[in-house]
């Protein structure tokens, strides 16, 4: 196997660039989608950029060119290959991560792709690029951030995609609120670093301090809450019956349990 074997066998990749970390989600072939490793990789990769005083500011992005995330990877859902080494995507979605971390949303981004993307604190996005949250189509639930949307854009917005499970484009996510920047494709990665940089020029312990007050004004959900209300659907027959029918490419039959 030659090095640039090993790179591509890796679901998440780290780069350095200067006092930014650029961490790239590498399942092209997969949609980028979240399995077990990859969620743990995203972990160790923003615990160890959280650790390291050197780095000033993140950039999360997606290899390719047509799909930032497909959100869970409903194949290794319906096998039972979820299992996260740490905490994994906690690290960033749990808590208010004290880094700026700025999105480079090089295509599409659904379900947990656009939880994902929404866990970031800007948001720069491909003109061709899809968002929704899909998961009701599946039987699940978007809690992963998805559910929280009324915190921080109208109702109806938050409804429209929670409900309908239906895509929308950049166009349309970018007047809900949701994106900072609407770029073409080649233009997402530069745009997003230079974002990361002129952050990265401040002072850290303001840019710290001031992330963690602006997030202290949306407040902070009551986790044990939430989990209670999301288990029992993430382990129901519709559940198993939504990832099994993604999986055979089929229509889902739901029973309401």
């Amino acid at each position: 196997m030659t090095s640039e074997d090993a790179v591509s066998d890796q679901p998440v990749l780290v780069e350095r660039r200067g006092p930014l970390t650029v961490v790239t989600l590498n399942r092209p072939h997969a949609a980028n989608s979240l399995d077990g490793p990859t969620m743990t990789g995203i972990g160790r990769a923003l615990a160890e950029a959280e650790a390291d005083d050197e780095v000033r500011a993140l950039v999360l992005t997606g290899a390719g060119e047509k799909i930032f995330c497909a959100g869970m990877d409903l194949k290794a859902f319906a096998s039972g290959g979820l299992e996260v080494d740490g905490p994994g995507l906690d690290v960033l979605t749990a808590r208010v991560y004290p880094k700026p971390v700025v999105a480079a949303v090089n295509g599409t981004a659904v379900g947990g792709g656009l939880e994902l993307a929404l866990a970031c604190d800007l948001v720069v996005a491909s003109e061709t690029a899809r968002f929704g949250l899909p998961e009701v189509s599946r039987g699940l639930i978007a809690a992963g951030g998805g559910t929280r949307l009324p915190r921080r854009i109208p109702l109806a917005y938050a409804l429209e995609l929670g409900l309908t499970g239906e895509l929308v484009d950049s166009a349309r996510i970018r007047e809900m609120g949701l994106v900072n920047r609407v770029v073409p494709a080649a233009e997402v990665l530069p745009t997003a670093l230079a974002l990361a940089e002129r952050i990265a020029a401040n002072g850290p312990l303001a840019v710290r301090v001031t992330k963690e007050l602006m997030y202290g004004e949306i407040g902070d959900p009551d986790r044990e809450a939430l989990a209670a209300a999301v288990k029992p659907v993430f382990d129901s027959h519709d559940a198993a019956e939504g990832a099994r029918a993604f999986a055979e490419r089929r229509t889902p039959h739901w029973t309401g349990r």
